[in-house]
């Protein structure tokens, strides 16, 4: 087969880009074609196929550039012209999208109807229900006042980046796709990273049921042998985007009241100055901020670690850091919030809290600061176990090329 696998970015922004990556490099490892299709960005990657890629706001230039910012926000009239040029040109058996809204746009769904190419849809956010993608409004609180289709609530609400404007956008982006461009009429499959994904999309776009859809939790390129001992150096790790939203400010709350815990904290984004601030002001001895870190300096982190912890304050789906910390025998403490408590099995491969609640993590640190080597060593081998079983690359492999057979044949080339 020859797959058309479609994201916004050609580099590795996020967990979604990783999850692209990975499922590429695993298509062609089994012997099929892959082809990308992306915007143009700064960052991105050299690719054979980047004379396809239409510019993105990063790099339209030109006096009328906030002008087709705004309008490419609904409709990418480039996106429709240079993927019609790329199908022609490469002629792909399916499409396979993982990340589109507000950037790429549903303007290549009619183009890809046209040429008649089942497209596959890996569901990373909320975004075809909520139009700010988070699930939570603009003072942070956990909201479902939409309800798939009051989307107007989150202009009422600022439920973007504190910005009546950016909301009121997204609000009428909703509007726009849901009338011209309903998901349910051009997508052909869907694979949703957890139960909760799919139960809240279907509970808000009823007739998602009516399509094909399969459960696949994000996958580990290579998981650990072996167990590993409690690490001598003990320390804590949260590595992941400094936003309002991962719960990173409640965690440091806890480490404040916990000096003879140590915590390093991976990552950058929008909140890291006022984080960094509230460290130092508490003069928080026992709290490291090590920046943005990448490959094997990430990964040596990771492994090292005594416990990741995932303290998400919104509907977290799958999250890679998870699966990472799992693939090299890493316990997790995770938020009981999203998709998280399907893969963080409490007392087995880590713990579980109440996301948000201060006294409920604070225990559980303390919970698991007093493990035993043998108990610790138990977890880490839970973790192994729950990855070679749920998060495995052979046991994805199957269950998406499954599910690629039921939208094309496999031995059409």
């Amino acid at each position: 087969m020859k797959i058309l696998l479609i994201d916004v970015y050609n580099y590795n922004k996020g967990g979604a880009e990783t999850v692209c990556f990975n499922t590429g490099k695993m298509l062609e490892e089994h012997g099929h074609s892959v082809v990308y299709f992306t915007l143009k960005w700064l960052n991105n990657k050299p690719s054979p196929f980047s004379k396809y890629f239409p510019e993105s706001k990063e790099t339209r230039v030109g006096p009328l550039k906030q002008v087709k910012n705004l309008i490419n926000y609904f409709y990418h009239f480039e996106a429709a012209k240079k993927i019609e040029q790329l199908i022609l040109d490469e002629k792909p058996d399916l499409a396979h999208i993982h990340l589109m809204w507000g950037q790429i746009t549903p303007s290549i769904f009619p183009i890809l109807k046209k040429y008649h190419i089942p497209v596959l849809f890996t569901v990373h956010d909320y975004r075809i229900v909520c139009p700010a993608y988070t699930f939570r409004d603009g003072k942070g609180h956990i909201c479902e006042a939409c309800r798939g289709k009051n989307f107007y609530k989150c202009f009422t609400h600022t439920c973007c980046k504190g910005s009546k404007l950016m909301s009121a956008v997204m609000a009428a982006e909703q509007y726009f796709r849901n009338a011209f461009f309903n998901p349910t009429r051009y997508i052909d499959g869907f694979i949703y990273v957890s139960n909760f994904a799919k139960d809240i999309q279907e509970k808000y776009m009823p007739s998602l049921k009516s399509k094909p859809s399969i459960i696949l939790y994000n996958f580990s390129t290579s998981i650990s042998d072996n167990s590993k001992s409690m690490p001598a150096d003990r320390y804590y790790l949260y590595f992941g985007r400094l936003s309002y939203e991962k719960g990173v400010r409640t965690l440091l709350g806890v480490f404040k009241d916990l000096p003879q815990c140590k915590l390093k904290v991976v990552g950058t984004g929008p909140k890291e100055a006022e984080l960094r601030a509230f460290a130092d002001n508490e003069k928080m001895q026992n709290v490291e901020f090590l920046g943005y870190k990448q490959g094997e300096e990430l990964a040596d982190l990771v492994r090292n670690a005594y416990f990741v912890i995932v303290p998400s304050e919104w509907y977290e789906n799958n999250p890679m850091t998870i699966i990472e910390a799992y693939s090299v025998g890493t316990p997790v403490i995770g938020a009981r919030i999203g998709g998280i408590p399907e893969i963080v099995v409490n007392g087995q491969t880590g713990f579980q809290f109440e996301s948000g609640n201060v006294v409920d993590l604070k225990n559980t640190v303390l919970r698991s600061d007093v493990l035993d080597g043998k108990t610790y060593t138990e977890f880490s081998q839970g973790t192994i176990n729950f990855a070679n079983e749920n998060l495995s690359k052979d046991s994805y492999w199957k269950k998406l090329i499954e599910f690629y057979g039921r939208f094309v044949k496999t031995n059409r080339r």
